[in-house]
Order: C-alpha cells, then sequence, then structure tokens
C-alpha cells in the first residue's frame, strides 16, 4: 500500500553536495512562499488611504491570499502528481513573480488585489517541495529535509513580519513587492539550475469538475469564517456562504468517489494514519496561528493599559523573529526522534510543547523577554509537529501521490489558522476594556486566547495518540513492504 518515501542513496560521491543543494534550493524557495502570509501585514492600517479604498475593502489584500492559496495548494499538487512536480514548482513561483511586479506597478485596489491573488496562488511551493524531496533524496537525507522543508511555513512567517516591518517603515510601500519578485526570481532560477524534475507521475486526466467544486466550496468555507466576524456571524450572507459550501463540498465528495482519475483520493484520505494525521494538522494549525494573533497585539498595545507594552510593528516582528530560527533549528531534532521512536511521537511531543508554551505565557506577559522565551517555546514545538506531518503522509501513500496528499494536509493547516482566526476575533471582540474613548480587547480576553491555542495543542495531542502504532522509521505497523519509486516508476512504463 505504501512505497518508500525516498530512493536509495546513490554510489556516486557527488551525490551528497546535490542533495544539499536540493534541500536548500528548495527550503529557500518554501521560505519566500511563505512571506507572502506577512508581507502585507505593516502596510494594513495605511492601504486605505495609500489606495484611496476604505479599510473593509482594502482587508480583500489579505483575505485574497488566503482563498487563492486554499484553492491552489491541492491542485498544483494533483497537476505536480500528474505533469511533474518541478514544472509545477516553477509555474507557482512564475505566479508569485507575476503577482509581486502586478502589485508593485498598481496605485490602486483592484491590481494589488489580483496580485494578491497570484502570490496566493503560489502556496503549493513548500508541499511539492516536499514531494520532489521524497523522489530525489537519500533514504537517510529524507527525514531532516522534509522536516525542514515542513518548517518554513512557519519560518518565513516569523522572519517575514519584521522584515517587512523595516521595508515599510524605510521605503515606498511598492518596495515591500519588488522585494518579493527579487526574491521570487532568485527562488526560480535556483531551482531550474539544481533541482532536477521527478520521473514519478502518475499521468491520466485533470479532474476538472472536482477542481471547480473544490475550489468554490472551499472559497464559501473560508470566506465565511474569515468575513464572518464583520459581516455579523447570523447575516443572511455568511449563513449563507456556509450553507454553500456544506452542500457543495458533500456534492464534491460524491463525484470525487466516483470519478475515475479524481482531484484528491477521498478512499486514501479515508485510511487511518492519512486522516488522523489531517485532523491533527487542522488543531496544530490553529494552535499555531493563535500566538501569531496575541503576541504582536499585547507588544504593540499602549503601555498605559496596564498590559500591553507599547512596541512598535518593527520591534513587534523582531521579537517573534527568533521563533522562526528556533522552528529551523529543531527540524533535524524532530527528524532524530522520527528516525528513533516514529513520527507518530514527535507529532505528540511536539503539541505538548505548544501547549506548554501557550500555559507559560498566561503567565507571563509583563516583560518583551518574556514574549522572546514563549515565542521560542512554541516556536520548537511547532517545528516538531510540522515536521513530523510529512513523514507520517508520506508512510501511508505511494509515491505517485505524495504532492497531493501533503498538499491536502497543508490545506488542513490553514483551515485550521483560518478557524483560530475567527475565533480569536470573536473572543477579543466579547472582552474588551476602555481606553480613553477607544474600546481594546481586555487582558483576560488575550488570556483566554492563549488558553483556547493551548487546548487546541492538547486536542492535537489526543488526536494524535490515535494514529496507528509505528516503527522507528516511520511506517505503520502492519503496512505491505515498500516499492522505491525509481522501481514504481520503471513499473509504469511497463
Amino acid at each position: 500500500m505504501s512505497d518508500t518515501p525516498a530512493r536509495p542513496a546513490p554510489t556516486g560521491g557527488s551525490a551528497p553536495p546535490r542533495s544539499n543543494a536540493v534541500v536548500a534550493v528548495l527550503a529557500f524557495a518554501g521560505i519566500v512562499v511563505s512571506l507572502m502570509q506577512t508581507l502585507v501585514i505593516p502596510i494594513v492600517p495605511e492601504l486605505p488611504r495609500l489606495l484611496n479604498a476604505s479599510s473593509s475593502n482594502t482587508a480583500w489584500a489579505v483575505t485574497a491570499t488566503l482563498l487563492a492559496a486554499a484553492v491552489a495548494t491541492p491542485v498544483m499538487g494533483r497537476l505536480g502528481d500528474m505533469y511533474g512536480k518541478r514544472r509545477m514548482l516553477l509555474v507557482s513561483v512564475v505566479m508569485l513573480v507575476a503577482g509581486s511586479v502586478t502589485a508593485a506597478l498598481s496605485d490602486s485596489l483592484a491590481p494589488v488585489i489580483v496580485g494578491r491573488v497570484l502570490q496566493g496562488l503560489a502556496s503549493g511551493v513548500i508541499p511539492l517541495g516536499i514531494s520532489i524531496m521524497r523522489d530525489e533524496l537519500p533514504a537517510e537525507r529524507l527525514g531532516s529535509a522534509t522536516a525542514l522543508m515542513s518548517a518554513s511555513l512557519g519560518v518565513g512567517g516569523a522572519l517575514g513580519l519584521p522584515a517587512a516591518a523595516l521595508i515599510a517603515d524605510n521605503f515606498d510601500w511598492h518596495v515591500l513587492f519588488w522585494t518579493s519578485a527579487a526574491l521570487g526570481v532568485v527562488a526560480g532560477l535556483l531551482v531550474l539550475t539544481l533541482v532536477p524534475e521527478s520521473q514519478v507521475r502518475t499521468g491520466g486526466r485533470f479532474d476538472l469538475v472536482g477542481g471547480v467544486g473544490m475550489a468554490v466550496g472551499l472559497v464559501c468555507l473560508l470566506l465565511g469564517i474569515s468575513k464572518g466576524a464583520d459581516w455579523g456571524w447570523t447575516s443572511g450572507t455568511t449563513l449563507g456562504l456556509f450553507g454553500v459550501a456544506v452542500v457543495v463540498l458533500l456534492v464534491w465528495g460524491w463525484w470525487e468517489l466516483r470519478v475515475g482519475q479524481p482531484l484528491v483520493d477521498l478512499r486514501a484520505t479515508a485510511r487511518r494514519q492519512v486522516l488522523v494525521t489531517n485532523l491533527a494538522s487542522v488543531a496544530v494549525g490553529f494552535a499555531m496561528f493563535a500566538m501569531s494573533l496575541v503576541i504582536p497585539q499585547l507588544l504593540q498595545l499602549p503601555s498605559e493599559t496596564g498590559y500591553g507594552l507599547g512596541q512598535s510593528m518593527l520591534a513587534a516582528g523582531l521579537v517573534m523573529a527568533p521563533s522562526g530560527l528556533v522552528m529551523m533549528a529543531t527540524a533535524p531534532v524532530s527528524a532524530a526522534v522520527s528516525k528513533a521512536k516514529g513520527p507518530k511521537v514527535t507529532l505528540m511531543i511536539g503539541a505538548l510543547i505548544v501547549a506548554a508554551g501557550y500555559a507559560l505565557n498566561i503567565l507571563l506577559m509583563d516583560q518583551v523577554w518574556h514574549f522572546v522565551l514563549v515565542s521560542c517555546v512554541i516556536g520548537a514545538g511547532i517545528g516538531f509537529t510540522y515536521g513530523s506531518m510529512p513523514a507520517l503522509i508520506m508512510s501511508a501513500v505511494p509515491a505517485s501521490e505524495t504532492a497531493a496528499a501533503n498538499s491536502l494536509n497543508t490545506l488542513m493547516r490553514s483551515i485550521g489558522t483560518s478557524v483560530a482566526s475567527a475565533v480569536a476575533g470573536v473572543i477579543l471582540a466579547q472582552m474588551t476594556t476602555t481606553f480613553g474613548s477607544f474600546s481594546l480587547p481586555s487582558q483576560d480576553g488575550f488570556r483566554t486566547v492563549l488558553a483556547v491555542g493551548a487546548g487546541a495543542a492538547l486536542l492535537a495531542f489526543a488526536v494524535a495518540s490515535f494514529l496507528p502504532r509505528q516503527n522507528a522509521g516511520g511506517q505503520a505497523q502492519g503496512t505491505a513492504p515498500s516499492v522505491p519509486p525509481r522501481r514504481l516508476s520503471e513499473s509504469a512504463k511497463a
């Protein structure tokens, strides 16, 4: 049922440097793409003035990227399995560059939103990169490499905030997009030069009906979640979106179970290991994003509130930045634990570390160094959890379906972050305090969000406990013998 995660190590002496180059380039591309999450955060308050539009309309500069990423991630994964993972990765990078240039040349809202949509469509880079690693790296390198690639999603987000704030404070806002375009060009050239194309493919025809159905269902679901607080959770628009999402996704599921070559193999995703990992990923995504919502706000609120620290956006970003470095540093540790004990144990350890970090934050929120410490603890836990998920997914699906399976797992994390944003928004809107003529979230409100984040991490721990018992290499006990991807591709050709 499952295939080996990587080909055997070549005997030639040039393999290690080549492997190192592939890992470095793919991780760099993943970080570049994940930077798009926080690229515009420093200028969001200024966008209505910069683009001569209302704040409700300029909020689409953030929402549009979220929606585009949700649709693109599973689609690009499936296309990568069918037509080549490196090819689709390059297409994703080209869309990032095109979106960056479009936004950089604009002075009005519409082209900025178009640019942000194109940037969101590049989000498939990380699952595609993980899949390329499975096909190309020696087995002994795969664990640490995929852990690093998976963690790049958090690394880019953490490092992007201070970098974007620094640029926004010192240069014209267009420089943000020119910088992302330049980084995209560099990533594309490196991929084109150093990353080989995998020969492991499924072939077949793309499920267009399934793609459209999934896009409509996900857009309605995430739009309702992200905009529900603004429109009202009981408004006709919000409830209508949720209703359409439920109906469309149910019909989509019915279609995917009956079509010969589905966009998402729901039978494969129903396997215990894949299903439980994806459910845990939703909880982990929720837990990760709660930190990103609470810590910057507490750092930037006026010190006169009694609990805010009166820091600038740049300072808040610098406080968060070490967490990204910690995620990167814990990738090899996560891989070592997975190799020794199995990725199930790694995922459970990471979830407990995240929960401990939130519990620590509830007690420590008076000094800047408190938040540095807490973000590093949570970052370490996220590094463990993100590093374990690709190993769990790849040990349960054939090599020919790796990109699609990893893309779906990435989507589950994104859904978790969207739900976290909505839940935190509701809590902070309900638990407020008066500061002058303004109503601000109260300290108890922030503590409640932190407690919910800890609860989400503990939920991920509980869900992960239902994963099948695994061997040290990460394969579920009782699975069929594995087949190297190279042999798989040769048998497919035959």
